[in-house]
């Protein structure tokens, strides 16, 4: 991760980031992020640059600087662009609907799955004659979307038989053949 840490994190117009107390505040059009950050690192700005640094060559020391430019990054590009995650419902009569911050999941199971999302995260159901239906999350926040997306994958994970259920876009299965006669 050290070869991560080494580059410089580039702040666009419109983000204000503040240092304080091992802190790092990023805001941005879209919100507003914080991060402690760990001991042993340093951070500085630098012509509209970050620059982290760290204070040995521990493996510990390696890892937190790879990791905090990593968590700055996405909290960088989170304020300022946000971040998209979709799902997918693969299988007969699966459905999703949403009310305001409410998911409606029926995914065969004998009563449906309400998940009450939280307020950061933008819920987008997309829902077309003769395709899957297609969850969209948004939000500043890389860490909470994967979160919830992941949350929302595990009701129902996709089985690799036929490829029933939840699934990300684009994801790729190890699929099965099953019995063969």
């Amino acid at each position: 991760m050290s070869r991560i840490g080494k580059n410089p994190v580039s702040i666009p117009q419109g983000v204000n980031v503040n240092i304080a107390d091992n802190i790092v505040t990023v805001k941005g059009k879209l919100g507003e992020l914080t991060q402690s950050i760990s001991e042993g690192i340093t951070i500085e700005i630098e012509n509209d640059l970050i620059v982290l640094d760290r204070a040995s060559e521990s493996k510990n020391h390696k890892a937190q600087h790879g990791l905090m430019r990593a968590l700055i990054n996405n909290m960088i590009e989170g304020v300022s662009k946000g971040w998209t995650k979709e799902l997918q419902l693969v299988g007969v009569g699966y459905r999703a609907s949403n009310q305001g911050q409410k998911l409606d999941l029926a995914l065969g199971f004998s009563h449906n799955i309400i998940l009450e999302l939280a307020p950061e995260v933008q819920l987008e159901t997309i829902s077309e004659k003769g395709k899957d239906p297609i969850i969209k999350l948004t939000s500043f926040d890389k860490q909470l979307v994967g979160q919830i997306a992941a949350k929302i994958r595990s009701f129902r994970a996709p089985e690799p038989y036929k490829g029933k259920g939840v699934r990300f876009v684009g994801e790729i299965l190890r699929r099965k053949a099953g019995k063969s006669a």
